[in-house]
């Protein structure tokens, strides 16, 4: 270990997916306390990293404008002498096309600790996916790899030669590539196929020849993609898992970028469901879940349990209200016993889920999953009984205490945990945005869409909605309907059961 005690991992993540990280890729980005991070590393892995991670984009796409690879040296140097743990996660494998070895010396020069993880390289993996062997005993008994970024430097009459090439970085030279390799003595009926989004639910393969390719993708966007050229490709119609028709009906919102603006806390369950349907998915959090500014109102709260008379009910309306109670709780040297006495009504399946993990069963839910429903269904006068409610700090809506104490119940607010609006939006997101390749944005509480208004206007000013021409507008329920027609001027999609599986169908039915 050097002086600084810190340590930088240049960590290859694969196809960017999460589902295809090694087993120690996936623990490191658990563990980083700094990420430098690319442009084809997948929303999916977000989730993994610690909140107290600072994430640093460096991604590099095209002609846009990026990150000099100087500067990328400059940071990892920077926060491995600052002692902290360093991930550099970059797509596909390290060492292959990766840069690494630029970064390295730059690490060896300042005397930093680093260690190369591997990753498995799209070069493999994405024709895997597709169904096409780089190698057979008859058809392919080599294959070479390569990058076309700069088609001029490769020796294309050698290359001719090979039985399967695979190509990456290759989208905006496909002409170039099919031009050479015809005038070197391909044949023009030699087997292509681009492989776009390799790995992730909008994959998209298209086959061809050279003769035709090139007219097959005249108004596709290809990248990211790779290429593979050789008779392995004639094998996909035999290789490949699923016909396009069952993908089709196994994957209804195949081809469909929804964006997902709940809590990185939160969101994992709502990206499964989304991308069990075939959807692309992006992660933009417009709120940050964090302990409250004191834990003194709850902490009094929890110590009136000491007294002769507890609470007649607990109000529990979400997930982060039970689990932060909870956890409360046993930090105060008490368990979920004292609650022995005291009723327990949640508001929706998912709070009920979570309670039950704590070993309690809720005794009431209504039958919508929205506090106003809580009011009107309740299964007993409120009237002279304690009521003791957790909730967020700011920002909730106050019908539910309004209405709870007109009916004669004396009702104990609590701050149990608060919800911030996160400072900026992630690079990739606001890329997105900005080249309206979004067309869903959906949103699970009002706070969500206020906060999302309050990011877009932050970058794009007072343009930022006409970043959402063409976005369809999907909201869980009435009340966060109510918001986004406010402030985003429309409502597309609207939930018929208020929980992420109602919210998952309504996106499907209107499809």
């Amino acid at each position: 270990m050097t002086k600084f005690s810190g340590k930088v991992y240049l960590v290859g993540a694969g196809l960017g997916n999460v589902a295809y990280l090694t087993v120690k890729a996936y623990q490191l980005v658990k563990q980083a306390e700094v990420l430098v991070y690319d442009a084809l590393v997948d929303q999916s892995i977000i989730p993994l990293i610690s909140p107290h991670c600072l994430k640093v984009y460096v991604g590099k796409r095209g002609s846009q404008v990026t990150t000099p690879q100087s500067e990328i040296n400059r940071l990892l140097v920077k926060y491995c002498q600052q002692g902290k743990l360093v991930v550099r996660l970059k797509g596909g494998d390290p060492f292959i096309f990766g840069r690494a070895s630029t970064e390295i010396q730059a690490l060896i020069a300042a005397k930093c600790e680093f260690e190369v993880v591997p990753g498995i390289s799209s070069a493999l993996a994405a024709p895997l996916l597709a169904g096409i062997p780089v190698t057979d005993t008859v058809m392919s008994r080599c294959f070479a790899v390569m990058t076309a970024h700069e088609p001029e430097a490769l020796n294309w009459a050698s290359l001719s030669e090979l039985e399967t090439l695979v190509i990456l970085m290759a989208a905006r030279n496909l002409p170039v590539i099919v031009h050479q390799l015809r005038q070197h003595g391909r044949s023009p009926e030699t087997p292509i196929a681009i492989i776009k989004n390799g790995g992730r639910f909008n994959q998209k393969v298209i086959v061809g020849t050279l003769n035709d390719i090139v007219d097959k993708t005249s108004r596709e966007s290809l990248s990211p993609s790779v290429i593979v050229v050789g008779n392995v490709v004639q094998l996909q119609t035999y290789l490949q898992p699923r016909q396009n028709h069952s993908r089709i009906m196994l994957s209804p919102l195949l081809n469909h970028t929804i964006l997902v603006t709940r809590s990185s806390e939160q969101s994992n369950e709502f990206r499964s469901l989304l991308e069990q349907k075939g959807a692309e998915v992006l992660e933009m959090p417009t709120l940050i879940i964090t302990p409250p500014s004191t834990w003194e109102p709850l902490d009094k709260a929890i110590a009136f349990y000491d007294t002769s008379k507890p609470f007649d009910w607990l109000l529990l309306t979400s997930a982060n209200a039970v689990s932060f109670f909870c956890e409360r709780l046993m930090a105060s040297g008490k368990d979920t016993r004292i609650l022995a006495n005291t009723k327990i009504a949640v508001v929706g399946k998912k709070t009920a889920m979570v309670l039950r993990k704590w070993g309690l069963n809720p005794d009431f839910i209504p039958p919508d999953f929205i506090a106003d429903s809580l009011v009107e269904n309740f299964p007993e006068s409120v009237s002279g009984k304690r009521l003791l409610f957790p909730r967020v700090e700011t920002g909730g809506r106050e019908i539910l205490v309004k209405e709870l104490t007109q009916a004669g119940a004396e009702v104990v607010e609590v701050p149990a945990y608060e919800s911030a609006c996160p400072d900026t939006i992630d690079p990739n997101i606001q890329l997105a945005l900005e080249n309206g390749t979004i067309d869903i944005a959906t949103f699970t509480s009002s706070k969500t869409v206020k906060n999302f208004c309050k990011l877009l206007e932050g970058f794009a000013g007072d343009s930022w909605r006409d970043l959402l021409t063409g976005v369809a507008i999907a909201s869980i329920g009435p009340q966060t309907s109510q918001t986004c027609q406010t402030l985003l001027g429309k409502v597309d999609i609207e939930a018929q059961e208020y929980t992420l599986e109602g919210l998952t169908q309504a996106i499907i039915d209107k499809t």
